[in-house]
């Protein structure tokens, strides 16, 4: 029996499980991110949004060690084939969360400016996609932790229930910007702030597919159908004169 051999590879295993959970707790800081930024832009509140611009920091932080303790990790252990995988998913599972921690705060940043105008309703809409992004998160997260590939899947199919409201709220902030032109500021940053929502979604998506290479082996071979349409849409009423044409 080589127990130098058991000994590399229990070591491997607490070192990997270790990992894991670090990651875990940063996905679930950037979950918490993105609530607080949508209840700083519902209460209005200034301060609020800078402190969780400045908790970014502390996501930041957490991807800069959980790089070190890969690096260190592929160097000590020179782990193969599956193990490799898990190592690899890990690298780039915590800089996909760093990127959601990102948007999180650029939501927060946005707050402040529009707390500083008159309040439009389409604010409210946010909420909707934030909590559709944080399930998409949150069940990605518990999918990497259990190595479920098809609880990933699930979460990488289902992006496309954020994508479509992600462009019915963008089309609703249109209509608002072309029926008065005092909504073009608010709803401009109402547009950032769902974008780097939807971004949010994105990002669950990569993990859900690392998820799933890191099990299988294999790469997802479907095309998944992107249902964000934003890109065609028609901003020529914007440009004119302000007389409010007639809800669609």
């Amino acid at each position: 029996m080589n127990t130098g051999t058991d000994h590399i590879i229990k070591s491997y295993d607490t070192e990997l499980s270790r990992l894991t959970a670090e990651i875990v707790r940063m996905g679930e800081l950037s979950v918490k991110q993105l609530e607080a930024a949508i209840d700083v832009v519902e209460r209005r509140d200034e301060r609020a949004a800078q402190r969780v611009v400045d908790n970014d920091d502390t996501i930041d932080q957490m991807e800069h060690d959980i790089s070190h303790d890969v690096v260190r990790l592929l160097a000590l252990r020179a782990p193969m084939a599956g193990d490799l995988r898990n190592v690899f998913a890990a690298l780039r599972t915590a800089a996909d969360i760093e990127r959601i921690g990102d948007y999180a705060a650029n939501v927060a940043k946005r707050s402040i400016p529009l707390s500083m105008v008159a309040p439009v309703q389409p604010a409210r809409g946010l909420e909707h996609l934030a909590r559709l992004a944080a399930t998409g998160v949150r069940e990605v997260l518990a999918a990497y932790q259990e190595r479920d590939a098809e609880r990933a899947h699930a979460v990488w199919k289902n992006d496309t229930v954020l994508d479509e409201a992600y462009t019915g709220y963008f089309r609703q902030l249109l209509t608002y910007m072309m029926e008065d032109p005092r909504n073009i500021t608010p709803c401009t940053h109402l547009l950032f702030m769902a974008k780097n929502i939807e971004r949010i979604g994105d990002h669950a998506t990569n993990i859900a597919e690392n998820v799933w290479f890191q099990v299988t082996g294999e790469p997802l071979q479907s095309q998944r159908r992107k249902l964000d349409q934003t890109s065609s849409a028609d901003f020529s009423g914007l440009a004119g004169s302000g007389d409010k044409p007639a809800r669609p």
